[in-house]
């Protein structure tokens, strides 16, 4: 068996072991310990003593003392809202409710954006030759970016994805509903009066812009006559919004490794996207500008028949119809119907 390194130079190691003193940190009770010089550092600044000895020594020496390469850990949570157990209860009722009453129950989110061409997809794909995409992903090289916007239909496990190429905007979000109710959703459920809507509790369907309630009553209560209640996961929750997992993953697994290199390739993989439990997946392409930092006034807000649930109003509210209007009043230009 080799001889322990550190018995064989006494002096190296009293001087290796003050630099790391003065270096590392750690947790002195479980014995792992950790370093912010690298293994070229310590072995320059030892050779500078008269120990000339390697990096890769060095890296040995470190192991021995425990030392290793670690990667960050997300473990840290932030302090939770009080409330917070109690809206996911509150969720869970209204979701067996409407449940047990055959209502739709969707959920939304907005995918991640994407550079749209040859640019370099994060996963691997089994193919004979490795794709060859672009060295630099610049933004101006690419035909466009594409802002994939979901709603997942919970009780049907089906999902549709809009793909637009403008901001994610309210209006943005609440058109993609629309087309969703007017393509698939009022078909599946003939007759339904009432949906609810789970959502994360920030960005455009945030529940605290004026202007995601604004789009709700006009574009999608108005003209539908429908009462939708909304419900939003409380703030840093939104892993838990059912369309996290039951369909973004998926999508994501589908076009890992694969080049996007445009927008009806994007389509192709959306609606190709399967599972083995059933999952069923449409798309639309939506070719509208949405203009950013539209506002809402206090006044307009007024004129809503937007109700605050008595039960934590600061997440839950409902939205009714203001009057009879004809379903098919309002169609965002520049989308086409779902397929697949």
């Amino acid at each position: 068996m080799a001889a322990n390194p550190w018995k064989k130079k006494p002096a190296l190691t009293g001087r290796l072991r003050v630099l790391l003193e003065k270096e590392a940190a750690g947790r002195p009770m479980g014995g792992l310990r950790w370093t912010r010089r690298s293994t070229v550092k310590l072995a320059a600044e030892l050779a500078r003593e008269g120990f000339a000895l390697s990096k890769t020594t060095v890296c040995r020496l470190l192991k021995q003392e425990r030392f290793s390469l670690r990667v960050n850990r997300k473990c840290l949570a932030r302090a939770q809202h009080p409330d917070r157990d109690q809206q996911f209860l509150r969720i869970a009722a209204l979701r067996a409710q409407h449940a047990q009453e055959g209502g739709p129950v969707i959920s939304v989110d907005t995918k991640k954006k994407e550079l749209v061409g040859l640019f370099r997809q994060p996963g691997t794909a089994w193919n004979q030759t490795s794709p060859e995409v672009s060295d630099h992903d610049f933004p101006s090289e690419a035909q466009g970016r594409a802002v994939p916007y979901g709603i997942y239909d919970v009780q049907a496990h089906r999902g549709h994805v809009c793909v637009g190429d403008s901001a994610a905007t309210p209006q943005f979000a609440v058109d993609c509903i629309e087309t969703w109710w007017r393509t698939e959703g009022r078909a599946r459920y003939p007759g339904a009066t009432r949906l609810l809507l789970l959502a994360a509790s920030g960005g455009s369907h945030g529940c605290r812009a004026r202007a995601w309630k604004h789009a709700l009553q006009h574009t999608l209560c108005n003209p539908h006559q429908l009462c939708v209640t909304g419900a939003h996961d409380p703030s840093g929750c939104s892993q838990w919004n059912p369309i996290e997992p039951r369909l973004f993953s998926f999508l994501s697994l589908n076009w890992a490794g694969r080049p996007l290199d445009s927008f009806e390739t994007i389509l192709n993989y959306l609606r190709t996207t399967t599972t083995a439990t059933g999952l069923q997946v449409s798309a639309t392409r939506v070719t509208q500008p949405y203009a950013k930092g539209v506002q809402i006034s206090a006044e307009q807000m007024a004129q809503l028949k937007w109700v605050p649930s008595p039960t934590l109003p600061q997440w839950n509210y409902e939205i009714h119809p203001q009057e009879a209007a004809p379903a098919t009043a309002h169609r965002p230009p520049g989308s086409e119907p779902a397929a697949g």
